[in-house]
Parts: C-alpha cells; sequence; structure tokens
C-alpha cells in the first residue's frame, strides 16, 4: 500500500530569502538551490540537501505539495524530483492530476462552500471597508474562492485581525496571518479534504502531513502522523496535537528535517 506525503510548500519546504533563518556563521551556511523564479527573479529556495530528500521521497511515495497558493502561482515552482502526479492548490479549491484541475472535485467544493457559508463578496466588501490605506498594500482575490491582503507587518493592529477573525467565524470563514499576508478563507475551503480524497484514489493507508500555519492544521489533525517546524502561526501559538511532532528547527533547515521525518517513517512502513 502507498504512504501519502502531503505537506504545504511555503515555509514548510521552499522558503524565501528572507524567510531562510540563517542564523549560522556564513561559512557554515548550507548550499541553496533556487526552486522558484517569478518575474525573471529568483524567488524560493530550499537547501541541496533537501533537494535531495525530496527527490528520494518522490520515488519512494506519493508526494502531494499541498498548498494556498493559486494554480498559477504553484505552476512556477520546480521542485526537484519526479513529477508529481497530484497537487493540492488554492487551499483544496483545486485538486490538480497530472497538472489539470479535476473539473468533478472543483464543482463539489463549490458546492459546499455556497451550502455552508457566507458568499465571498461579502467577505470582499467588509476587507475593503475595514481595513486601513495605511497598512494594507494589495488587495487580492484568489481563484474566486478565497481572499488575501498584503500588508505592513509593522503598521499592522493586531486588534484588527482579530476583529476580522471574529467577524468572519460568525460566517463560516477562517482568518490566517502569514508573514505579510492576512488570508480569509471559507471554512469548509480545507487541504485536509482534498488529501482525503487523493488518499481514497491511490489506496494509501498511511498520510504523512506537515505545514507552519493556522491554514494547515486541519491537514495536520487529518494526518495519521503530522509534523510542524519551529516558525510559524502554529509554533507561534504553541499548537500541537498527539500525532503531531513539533520540530525545533526553523526557517530552510527546518524544511530539511521535515524532509528526513518523512522518509525516515514512509521507509519503516515498507
Amino acid at each position: 500500500m502507498p504512504v501519502l506525503v502531503a505537506s504545504d510548500l511555503d515555509r514548510t519546504l521552499i522558503y524565501s530569502a528572507a524567510a531562510l533563518a540563517l542564523t549560522m556563521p556564513d561559512a557554515r551556511a548550507p548550499r541553496l538551490l533556487c526552486v522558484e523564479v517569478h518575474e525573471s527573479r529568483p524567488l524560493s529556495y530550499m537547501t541541496e540537501t533537501a533537494a535531495g530528500l525530496l527527490t528520494d521521497l518522490g520515488d519512494t511515495a506519493v508526494f502531494v505539495p499541498t498548498t494556498t497558493r493559486t494554480r498559477k502561482q504553484y505552476q512556477r515552482i520546480n521542485l526537484p524530483g519526479p513529477a508529481p502526479t497530484y497537487a493540492i492548490c488554492a487551499n483544496g479549491g483545486h485538486l490538480l492530476v497530472d497538472g489539470v484541475s479535476d473539473r468533478d472535485w472543483h464543482a463539489r467544493v463549490l458546492a459546499r462552500l455556497a451550502d455552508e457559508c457566507a458568499p465571498l463578496s461579502e467577505v470582499q466588501e467588509h476587507l475593503l471597508r475595514t481595513a486601513d490605506p495605511v497598512w494594507v498594500r494589495k488587495h487580492r482575490v484568489a481563484e474566486d474562492l478565497f481572499a488575501y491582503l498584503v500588508v505592513e507587518r509593522e503598521l499592522l493592529r493586531e486588534e484588527w485581525v482579530k476583529e476580522l477573525a471574529v467577524w468572519a467565524e460568525n460566517r463560516g470563514w477562517t482568518v490566517s496571518l502569514q508573514g505579510r499576508k492576512i488570508y480569509a478563507v471559507p471554512g469548509p475551503l480545507t487541504k485536509s479534504a482534498a488529501m482525503h480524497e487523493v488518499a481514497r484514489r491511490t489506496g494509501a493507508d498511511l498520510t504523512l502531513a506537515a505545514g507552519d500555519s493556522l491554514l494547515d492544521a486541519d491537514l495536520l489533525l487529518a494526518a495519521d502522523q503530522g509534523w510542524r517546524p519551529g516558525h510559524g502561526e502554529l509554533a507561534d501559538a504553541d499548537w500541537t496535537a498527539p500525532s503531531i511532532r513539533a520540530l525545533p528547527e526553523r526557517g530552510v533547515l527546518a524544511g530539511e528535517r521535515i524532509l528526513r521525518e518523512f522518509l525516515r517513517t514512509v521507509r519503516s512502513a515498507h
């Protein structure tokens, strides 16, 4: 039976220059591999060691990149190893099969959202009305499924984020603050639902997951075993559960450690 490994990407397996956390002396810093270029500039990295581990993982398990990114943003990433058959984008709103969105899955997601939570237009209007232009840099809608703001963190009022979270929860939405982005996502739009669907299709009897943010919590809880790095929203909240291991590593070295944990567990399962 195959083992399914569903992992978040940004700040879990891949890291922007700002998120690398290279705290060691320069001469001891790990060699890095660029895995994403945007507008002709390098954007995301993993260590060369992590790249080798991910290649091995892709050969021994069903590796499923699992991201809140849109399909277009995901397709900029060039991960090492075999091309994944499945990928989860837009926080579960799109299930890619060989790079193409599965229409039936997307239709099922849309039906659930229409049934269970307030419409995106209401949330958009609230964000536009209440977010202060002093700290908002961009208003964005992703795949017509959820909204996010790009903000100046040092100017952002934390109270506003808490108030938004309460307002959103009453309408069936969740709020997550990740780096310079504030996400508002419908409650039923989850990475875990899409992971369960891939497990069903592949016949996987063991599921492993990793992630760093509030939007990864459902994925980690749904997996048989999960890992979170020593940075990010979940670490800041000291969030854990019996099946989840909190790792001490922060930054790009956490990505390397997570891949070692995945590989060790996959090999011991075979």
